[in-house]
């Protein structure tokens, strides 16, 4: 499921290096830091395939990123994990390009999954970093239809998130775009 989303930061790396030198923040200039309310968005459409991959730190979407202990914790847990088992509901697509989806993979230390940490991770305090990460593959069987991404469902289920760093490959070429609740659409 990932032979198309492997290529994307490669192909997107010229658009990162150009950001990173716009950047005047340089405390948060790499691509992979951990920072609350911002999650990434890499997105590849090729042919009738449309490959998704959100990675969000968890406090974005369920509101805290310590393991669910609490009976209210792992409540929240499930249903995070419930509405990202549903991308169509979560990415606005248009219905004529007939997208159905093919697979999934969803990741998250919360998740019970393994922690991930390559990048020391860690607060002063002690306190691990969790990110979540959604991996999708749609199938659309009018693809040319596909002019735009809406994130707005996403935005709205996950109001925590505030910004979202799109990298996308689609008929157009390629492109990073910043979108945010009141900037929600990206066009491909």
């Amino acid at each position: 499921m990932r032979r198309l989303l492997i290529a994307l930061p490669l192909a997107l790396l010229p658009l990162a290096a150009a950001h990173a030198h716009d950047d005047h923040d340089h405390t948060h200039g790499s691509l992979s830091a951990h920072e609350h309310g911002v999650a990434k968005l890499n997105a590849v459409l090729d042919g009738n395939t449309l490959e998704l991959e959100l990675e969000s730190p968890a406090m974005n979407l369920v509101g805290f990123e310590h393991a669910a202990i609490a009976d209210a914790d792992k409540a929240k847990v499930a249903a995070v994990r419930q509405q990202l088992e549903q991308p169509l509901k979560l990415f606005g697509l248009a219905a004529a390009a007939g997208c159905k989806e093919d697979a999934q993979e969803l990741e998250s230390p919360l998740f019970g999954d393994a922690a991930k940490n390559d990048d020391g991770d860690e607060h002063e305090h002690g306190h691990q970093h969790s990110d979540i990460g959604a991996h999708y593959q749609l199938n659309c069987s009018a693809p040319e239809k596909l002019t735009q991404l809406d994130l707005a469902p996403l935005f709205k289920a996950f109001p925590a998130t505030q910004k979202i760093n799109v990298q996308m490959i689609g008929p157009n070429g390629q492109k990073g775009v910043e979108t945010s609740p009141a900037k929600a659409v990206v066009a491909f």
